[in-house]
């Protein structure tokens, strides 16, 4: 799966917040934030559909999209591409999201899991010193 770029990822919020939507749907959704026109929000669809973040159905012949991954796999992704560019040596606190309106307690809870094995594969993966 390609990582998300921040605005598709902003796409992304949209459909963790509304479920699954149709083209028409999604630009309704980001139009405020994002000012889109239907053609460039149905293009961003079809690449995050290559990219693998999103899968494309059909519901009464209208193209529907979800997501392909969890909200928290994603958010993970991210937070461990942040870790890196920043290189910060030991996991990262999914405590200091913990005021975030778009993650649950329950979510906060697997996010820190999720960072937590990422940090140990990390430190598997790093040459013995």
């Amino acid at each position: 799966m390609g990582d998300p770029s921040e605005l598709e990822l902003e796409v992304m919020k949209a459909f963790w917040r509304d479920g699954a939507m149709s083209a028409r749907e999604v630009q309704a959704a980001v139009q405020a934030s994002l000012g889109w026109s239907g053609s460039t929000t149905r293009t961003v669809l079809e690449r995050m559909v290559a990219k693998g973040l999103l899968e494309r159905g059909a519901v009464h012949g209208l193209a529907v999209y979800r997501p392909r991954k969890a909200k928290v796999a994603v958010i993970g992704g991210v937070l461990q591409r942040l870790r890196g560019l920043l290189d910060i040596d030991g996991p990262l606190p999914a405590s200091a999201f913990s005021g975030s309106q778009l993650l649950s307690a329950a979510e906060l809870d697997e996010l820190q899991a999720l960072l937590a094995a990422a940090d140990d594969q990390v430190r598997d993966e790093e040459p013995s010193k």
